[in-house]
């Protein structure tokens, strides 16, 4: 289930798992495997993680990662999460081929697991995953990255269904919708790239899930929070993406960590040491100092 050290580190390399974090789990490696008990954990949870690939499933119900690492002795927790998708991976590539993903479309998908690493160490000085729930998505075929932006497929939830029909949007709840996220680490948020993220989705679903006909996108995002546009210009990066999408809802209660966690790299840091040394830096950390705070927009755009 857990390949031999060599193979180990290749499987990690394509993975974009961080250098630095490599010899670790390879050395951690010869723990795990010691450990009956632990080796079954780790059975049980990749054989959970693909056990429905491909269908999807609510955030709260199937494989919970984040409460099975509970079971782990410290030791390994950090890094745990790692190993399961490792497991995991076999079946995840066999069922990207199955529908015909292309080989970079899989490639990139699956390498957010380096991305997160990389977030962990940034934030925490140690190696580890930082998000390991999100990251099932990916390894179940839940989630792919089309050039800048990964989507999501889902199922339009009751409420977002009532705000879309309001927003002159015929859709129920329960028909697909793609979910929008913007990964890190990828350079800025151009409008060309964003264009060109867009201009695949339609073929791509089509042709590798035609089953399921996505005629609506949306984003849950501080990036949709208006009050950007008090501090950004107009042409900004960050405008030009909110002026793509309907913005339907905005979420009453504020989510200052949001833009603190994905502008600054840790959602604790102190409001009033923020930098300003880039104008969203300095939208961020000053309408933060100024008393105000930040949002979740929710908004929609059609396919």
């Amino acid at each position: 289930m857990i390949p031999d050290a060599y193979e180990l580190a290749e499987v990690l390399l394509d993975l974009a798992v961080p250098h630095a974090d490599i010899d670790e789990l390879i050395t951690l490696r010869r723990t795990l495997a010691a450990d009956a008990g632990l080796m079954r954990l780790l059975e049980e949870c990749a054989g959970e993680l693909v056990r429905d690939i491909g269908e999807i499933v609510e955030y709260g119900d199937g494989l919970q990662l984040g409460q099975r690492l509970e079971e782990v002795p410290e030791e390994l927790r950090r890094f745990f999460a790692a190993y399961v998708f490792v497991a995991a991976l076999p079946h995840t590539r066999a069922y990207h081929h199955a529908r015909g993903i292309p080989a970079d479309v899989s490639r990139r998908t699956l390498t957010d697991l380096g991305r997160n690493m990389a977030v962990h160490r940034r934030r925490h000085g140690t190696g580890g995953v930082q998000s390991p729930q999100w990251l099932t998505l990916h390894f179940r075929g839940e989630l792919y990255q089309l050039g800048r932006l990964q989507f999501q497929r889902t199922n339009l939830w009751q409420r977002a269904a009532s705000v879309l029909e309001t927003a002159g949007f015929d859709g129920a709840p329960g028909m697909p919708c793609l979910d929008i996220h913007i990964p890190g680490f990828l350079g800025p948020l151009t409008p060309a790239a964003c264009d060109d993220s867009l201009a695949l989705v339609r073929a791509f679903f089509a042709a590798h899930h035609p089953e399921e006909p996505y005629r609506a996108a949306m984003c849950h995002s501080w990036l949709l929070d208006p009050q950007l546009r008090w501090y950004l210009p107009a042409d900004s990066n960050i405008v030009r993406f909110q002026k793509r999408f309907r913005i339907a809802h905005q979420d009453p209660e504020p989510a200052d960590t949001e833009p603190v966690q994905f502008v600054f790299g840790d959602p604790g840091l102190p409001v009033a040491g923020l930098p300003r040394r880039t104008s969203v830096e300095r939208a961020v950390g000053d309408h933060l100092r100024g008393g105000g705070h930040w949002y979740i927009g929710h908004g929609w755009l059609p396919l």
